[in-house]
């Protein structure tokens, strides 16, 4: 099971490197919940495979600076009737 655990940490990983994705994104592809997400990718992957967390975590730290532009766009949107 741990194995699986391991793997699972390197597979999101990759896809939010890959994808420049964003926690949300990535726990609906695996079909995760986002606290398994950020656990996976801030604790489990740093001891598995530290190139990969730092690339990861650098995807992460730009999501989280431009997370009030996506809010902000997406409350624009919502008030405008466009979703």
């Amino acid at each position: 099971m741990r194995e699986d655990i391991h793997e699972r940490a390197r597979r999101l990983a990759l896809y939010i490197v890959e994808n420049n994705a964003t926690v949300r994104d990535a726990a609906q592809h695996f079909s995760v919940s986002k606290s398994t997400v950020h656990k996976d990718l801030t604790e489990r992957l740093r001891g598995i495979d530290h190139a990969l967390y730092a690339q990861a975590r650098a995807v992460l730290e730009q999501n989280k600076a431009e997370r009030h532009l996506r809010g902000g766009e997406a409350t624009r949107r919502k008030y405008k009737g466009t979703n």
